[in-house]
């Protein structure tokens, strides 16, 4: 499988994507559009990763080659391509299809428990998740609710943790692919972030002490599953999911 990974910052790095990848022999080609690089053809790739960045598209101005990535993420959309976004990843599918980001309610900066709604019983995913689960964040803004997308998890900070829209595209507002070596860098680089005026900011010791086995093994069942959908179209394959849940 070939592999998009679209980028914005060179100390947020792939992080278990990459060590999930190369142990599945699948091939990624990261993308870095905040260095001037152009987004390729999408007919080249299986599955498309959008990962999160300091970007934020409340101040677009700013970071102009977001537009060129939300009509990128329209055109996988058509394609129905597998698309998983990460943090502003999530956002910028969120844009794509209609809805504005938001300022979250409180900068969550740590590990924080993250609480399934009642939607995600019924998700390909998250049924398989506990009721609620540790998760990285390091966010200021959320993803607007786009129309026809369904919200499956929720945070004490933020109210939009997770949506789902169509059976192939995720948006993930926390980050489970980060490592320890991952947030080391991210320490290192936003230093500022971690300055404890908010109330869901760990202190930086916390962070770097981070075992970030069991949220990368999280990550690991959604890659597996978007890496494993079948070509099938979102409602043939929406009819065969209710149908075996009928039937369990």
């Amino acid at each position: 499988m070939e592999i998009l990974c679209i980028s914005h910052a060179s100390f947020e790095k792939l992080g278990y994507i990459e060590t999930w990848a190369n142990k599945k022999n699948h091939i990624i080609r990261e993308v870095n559009p905040y260095r001037g690089e152009t987004l390729p053809k999408i007919d080249n790739f299986d599955f498309i990763i959008i990962m999160g960045g300091p970007q934020s598209t409340l101040r677009i101005e700013d970071a102009p080659y977001l537009l060129d990535e939300i009509e990128f993420i329209k055109e996988a959309l058509k394609l129905n391509k597998r698309i998983l976004g990460i943090c502003l990843g999530a956002q910028l599918i969120a844009e794509a299809l209609g809805a504005k980001t938001e300022p979250s309610p409180h900068q969550e900066v740590g590990m924080y428990l993250v609480e399934l709604l009642d939607d995600a019983k019924g998700d390909p995913i998250f049924r398989h998740f506990p009721n609620t689960f540790e998760a990285m964040h390091w966010h200021y803004d959320m993803p607007g609710l786009p129309e026809g997308a369904v919200l499956l998890a929720k945070s004490e900070g933020c109210p939009r943790q997770v949506f789902r829209y169509s059976d192939r595209v995720y948006g993930l507002q926390f980050h489970f692919e980060m490592t320890e070596s991952s947030l080391a860098s991210m320490v290192e680089n936003c230093l500022s972030d971690l300055v404890q005026k908010e109330k869901y900011v760990r202190p930086v010791k916390e962070i770097l002490e981070t075992d970030c086995s069991e949220i990368n093994l999280k990550l690991e069942s959604i890659l597996e599953y978007l890496s494993n959908l079948s070509n099938l179209s979102n409602n043939t394959y929406i009819a065969e999911f209710k149908k075996e849940k009928i039937v369990a």
